[in-house]
């Protein structure tokens, strides 16, 4: 960028991100345009390569802007049917009233919570297992698929959990479904009914709760501390809620786990009001430190635990495959409920997942994902320990696939989370996830996809630019 055409009060990544975002909106770069690549364009004009990355990652986050690989960076396709008026638009501004509707699409941002590590995912044999599927399949069960499930996922998943999380129960007792809104959407239809009050964590996982409250439950929000979920203020709150929610292996977000004496009045407060208990374990696979934790399920002699589980974290999201386990006393209600419903989609993929399962493939992959993960997330503390120093503080954690970091009280975590995502960075704020006046200022990360020390410092470094100004 010529020295005579530089803003000296203006950062050099977002005077450039200006000039190709006014270019694209005038129409002097037009949809499908490439675009010079990163490496070419800093050397053109004598700046550092982070800086065009930076401007060149907002642009794709704003959608003027879409990489396709080996074909290099265009301007969006999508642009084509836009005026061009010849004037810039206002910046779009970043929604943060319902954070589920921030939710990012395309390339993985750095930082980008709750995604595995796509790079070492299996390919090879998740490619050789879909040819072995199509061929292996009964025409029976492509013709009229199980309305619960696939049978022989629904009979690893019970071998697996009995393995591994202590869990006895039985094939009849496990219900496939499209994600985890599938499974609360199943409850909600079954044992549920619009009006009933539960207890929901808080901090807590938003989307669970915004679903929850467009079915028409009504959530008392229960503070959470080092011990998890404080059952005697749930109490004390909602004295005759008819369900809780909780994430006891691993709470979403803090990471603490639930204790001994918390899950004991727990089951004894669900006994004794004939409540509901739904667990959430959404990736108690990944502990970095001793073993894992048992399931709440495990401790459930009154059957008053309804538990699920997901392939999202451990597999990949895309798959939008989850499950729920019900008690042996509600087998019939629910099989006579998923009767008529869509069920839990293609069956294709829970044939595939099946095989993976059966074959030995997805032990393989939990045990080399736990000593990857382990290592790629000393990446991102490390990083951010060197670099920010005293400035954040990270929360001890044994397992997960996010690290939280809280800042300092005199840090808004919205404002800075919002300004990261406009940056091409995917961290989000502690705050969105709290219902009521948020306690704390903090910063969810993820790391699984840092494929090395250097990709986790230059991102902190970024981010660090953000926290600074």
């Amino acid at each position: 960028m010529p020295e005579s055409s530089r803003q000296p009060d203006t950062p050099l990544y977002l005077q450039l991100y200006q000039r190709y975002r006014d270019a694209i909106t005038a129409g002097r770069l037009r949809p499908g345009e490439r675009v010079p690549s990163i490496r070419n364009l800093a050397s053109e004009l004598h700046v550092a390569r982070g800086t065009v990355e930076m401007a060149y990652q907002m642009l794709v986050s704003e959608g003027y802007l879409v990489t396709k690989g080996a074909a290099g960076t265009r301007v969006s396709p999508q642009l084509a049917t836009l005026p061009t008026t010849g004037k810039a638009p206002q910046r779009r501004k970043t929604s943060v009233a319902q954070p589920n509707q921030t939710r990012l699409t395309g390339n993985i941002l750095p930082f980008q919570p709750g995604v595995p590590a796509l790079d070492a995912f299996p390919r090879k044999i998740w490619s050789r297992l879909s040819a072995q599927t199509l061929r292996m399949i009964e025409s029976t069960v492509m013709a009229q698929p199980d309305p619960a499930g696939y049978a022989p996922l629904r009979e690893a998943i019970a071998t697996y959990l009995g393995i591994s999380r202590g869990i006895a129960c039985t094939p009849e007792q496990v219900f496939i479904t499209i994600g985890y809104q599938g499974a609360l959407e199943l409850l909600c239809r079954t044992v549920l009914q619009a009006g009933d009050c539960g207890w929901y964590e808080n901090p807590g996982y938003f989307p669970g709760r915004y679903f929850l409250q467009q079915m028409g439950m009504t959530l008392t929000p229960v503070p959470v501390d080092n011990e998890g979920l404080q059952v005697a203020t749930g109490e004390q709150r909602a004295p005759n809620a008819r369900f809780a929610v909780v994430t006891p292996s691993h709470q979403s977000p803090t990471g603490v786990a639930l204790s001994l004496a918390r899950r004991l009045a727990l089951l004894a407060w669900a006994n004794q009001k004939d409540a509901w208990i739904i667990e959430d374990d959404y990736d108690s696979e990944f502990r970095y430190h001793g073993h894992p934790l048992p399931a709440l399920k495990s401790l459930d002699h009154e059957q008053r635990v309804l538990y699920t589980g997901t392939f999202s974290k451990v597999l990949f999201p895309g798959l939008r495959l989850a499950y729920l386990v019900v008690p042996p006393s509600l087998q019939l209600t629910f099989h006579e409920a998923v009767n008529h419903w869509p069920g839990p989609g293609s069956i294709l993929p829970q044939a595939m997942v099946a095989a993976f399962m059966q074959q030995g493939h997805f032990a393989r992959h939990l045990r080399k994902m736990r000593q990857l993960y382990a290592v790629r997330r000393g990446y991102l503390v490390d990083a951010l320990e060197s670099i920010f120093g005293s400035s954040l503080h990270i929360q001890p954690q044994a397992g997960g696939i996010q690290v939280l970091a809280y800042l300092n009280e005199r840090q808004s975590d919205k404002t800075l989370a919002t300004a990261a995502q406009a940056a091409g960075l995917g961290v989000k704020a502690l705050s969105e996830w709290d219902a009521e006046t948020p306690q704390q200022n903090g910063l969810l990360m993820g790391f699984t996809n840092f494929a090395s020390t250097e990709e986790a410092q230059a991102a902190v470094k970024r981010l660090s630019v953000l926290l600074s100004s």
